[in-house]
């Protein structure tokens, strides 16, 4: 299968790239102008490196002529700052994937897998853990944006016939995680922890999220690409909450060492509690999580050490 990955060079795209290689996929990479390739490929992964704008339609039509699949995992924002310029956020993530959307159209491309924001696309919870079918009220424009493009694919799917998947992941943490733009807490924390610099944490800590090792995000992908069902989004978790203290004392246990800490103001658009429900993608997708929380804090310690 040639699969084109949008963002396939980022932390969680090159994880999904170098999970679909080992099944012989072929791909093409699309990514912003000097972005280089995150590692060498060898003789035998058939991989295409290509740049371009995603604001771009001629880049964009460019990059999947002759796929057979699109992921889209490309997203100009961060939760965190995107209610700073929602405009901006609406230009540079729901009119480029429009414009994706419209590519596929002209060159038949005929299934899209996208990545949602299981943290921030349902707003407070109404109940834990939060399934599918629960309200959506984001207190963040990224989750909005999110939405929005969720509904377009619906649109396009019922217009042109594209079938659309999305999946919305939790909060992904794990390798290659970006740790200069507070991508991540985990790989922030990490970061400071190792380096004796003390975490910064808004509130009490008791701040809870579902954190997924980014391995278990790559493997569900590889599930959506294969599925055949009728359903069309899914939420990919842990199903476990871990609060911010519960990460520092992992952290304290992983890298066997107290760990400073500073306790801020709460700010707010952190929701309180974001648990989801990973039942359908367990039951459809036949996927579930592998990694526990130890064991991937772990192997992106070890990651971080090394970088």
């Amino acid at each position: 299968m040639k699969c084109v990955i949008f963002g396939g060079g980022g932390f969680i795209g090159s994880t999904i790239a170098d999970r679909l290689l080992k099944d012989g996929h072929e791909l093409r990479i699309f990514e912003r102008p000097r972005v280089p390739p995150y590692r060498q490929f060898t003789v035998n992964e058939q991989v295409e490196w290509l740049t371009g704008d995603l604001s771009s339609a001629h880049d964009v039509s460019d990059a999947v002529v002759g796929a057979d699949v699109v992921l889209h995992l490309v997203s100009t924002t961060l939760p965190k700052n995107s209610n700073d310029d929602p405009i901006y956020d609406v230009e540079t993530n729901v009119v480029p994937t429009l414009q994706l959307l419209n590519a596929m159209v002209s060159h038949h491309v005929r299934k899209i897998v996208f990545i949602s924001s299981g943290g921030t696309v349902y707003g407070n919870p109404v109940y834990l853990p939060i399934d599918e079918k629960h309200p959506t009220d984001p207190l963040v424009s990224y989750g909005i944006t999110k939405l929005v493009i969720e509904k377009y694919l619906y649109i396009y799917e019922k217009i042109y016939g594209i079938n659309a998947i999305t999946l919305r992941v939790a909060n992904p943490y794990g390798e290659r995680q970006r740790i200069e733009t507070a991508q991540g807490v985990v790989g922030v924390f990490l970061n400071n922890a190792i380096n004796d610099i003390p975490l910064s944490i808004w509130g009490n800590g008791s701040v809870t999220r579902d954190y997924i090792h980014v391995s278990d995000v790559a493997e569900a992908f590889v599930q959506a690409l294969a599925y055949r069902g009728s359903k069309r989004v899914f939420n990919i978790s842990s199903g476990i909450g871990t609060s911010l203290n519960e990460l520092v004392t992992l952290l304290e246990d992983v890298l066997g060492k107290p760990v400073n800490r500073d306790y801020f103001p709460s700010r707010p658009f952190d929701v309180p509690v974001s648990i989801l429900c990973n039942e359908l993608a367990c039951q459809e997708l036949t996927w579930s999580p592998k990694v526990s929380m130890r064991d991937g804090l772990e192997r992106t310690m070890n990651w971080v050490r090394q970088k």
